[in-house]
């Protein structure tokens, strides 16, 4: 088995290299260090290797967070003899939530640890492995991109508010399972494989990456007091459970989801933003194999 370490290059993620060859003193692997140099370079590398390499049992390690797991997905998808894995660096760690109980920054740990044949998400031409989300939380991390560039402070908490008063009411077509879904206007919808999202919301708490469906939540519009009644439940996953939350919402398990609109739709896919007025989104089985850390016991 080769390890390919493909590490997240941004400027401010610099020390992700030093911890890792720090742990890989200690182990004996066979194994090549690649650090990204823009978005999408790790998605690009990836594809290249399992093109020059395609019998070779070789599994890619993503070093970062949820975007750079996802590029490494993107890559790997199609390929043989590959697996992908995760060192957890990024700023909200929301994947390795879904799996309690493992260490997501330890290379022996995931050295010694197990493979699950995960699904994941195809939307349009992208894969996604742990959640799409559109609404007014996608709206928030579009306004923040924009207050990064404009040099503000707490650029995604100025995002959520804006966003939360101007963009409760989105006008979506979702069709899931051939069902209509959105009647009226939409605050936000959730398309999971895993469970947690954003900072740490436990938004899809059933969802699971090997289950063959994707767990789809539709919000319609709300008053914002009625909003903020609603954020903790949300926060915390006890939303499903709900009676008063449940009562402004829907829940399906679902294999293909179309959402379109009549002006272009910002859907966060795995934290990165697309646009597109139209979007074909569908379950893939056991698509990537994934390599977990050992879970250690209580």
């Amino acid at each position: 088995m080769h390890y390919a370490f493909v590490i997240n290059g941004r400027h401010d993620k610099a020390f992700i290299e030093d911890e890792v060859k720090a742990q890989l003193k200690d182990v004996r692997i066979d194994y090549q260090i690649y650090k990204t140099a823009s978005e999408g370079d790790a998605t690009r590398f990836v594809k290249i290797y399992c093109d020059f390499h395609p019998d070779d049992e070789v599994c890619f390690v993503a070093c970062g967070g949820t975007g750079t797991l996802s590029e490494v997905v993107n890559g790997v998808i199609g390929s043989r003899n590959k697996s992908v894995a995760l060192l957890a660096y990024g700023s909200g760690n929301n994947f390795p939530l879904s799996f309690p109980g493992r260490n997501f920054r330890s290379v022996k740990d995931m050295l010694e640890g197990e493979t699950l044949q995960s699904d994941v998400i195809k939307c349009n031409n992208d894969y996604a492995i742990n959640v799409i989300n559109l609404g007014f939380d996608s709206m928030a991390a579009f306004f923040g991109a924009q207050y990064i560039l404009e040099g503000k402070d707490k650029p995604y908490l100025r995002g959520t508010v804006r966003s939360i008063f101007f963009n409760r009411f989105n006008n979506y077509r979702i069709i899931v399972d051939g069902e209509r879904m959105s009647r009226g206007t939409t605050m936000f919808c959730t398309i999971a494989n895993a469970s947690y999202y954003g900072q740490n919301y436990k938004c899809a708490p059933y969802a699971k990456v090997d289950d063959g469906h994707m767990d789809v939540e539709v919000n319609r519009s709300t008053t914002l007091l009625t909003f903020v009644l609603m954020y903790r439940h949300f926060k915390d996953g006890h939303h499903v459970e709900n009676a008063f939350c449940r009562r402004r919402m829907k829940f399906k398990n679902a294999r293909h989801v179309e959402l379109s609109s009549k002006s272009l739709i910002y859907l966060c896919v795995d934290g990165e933003l697309v646009a597109s007025r139209h979007f074909d989104i569908n379950l893939i089985d056991k698509a990537v194999t994934l390599r977990l850390p050992a879970k250690k016991e209580d």
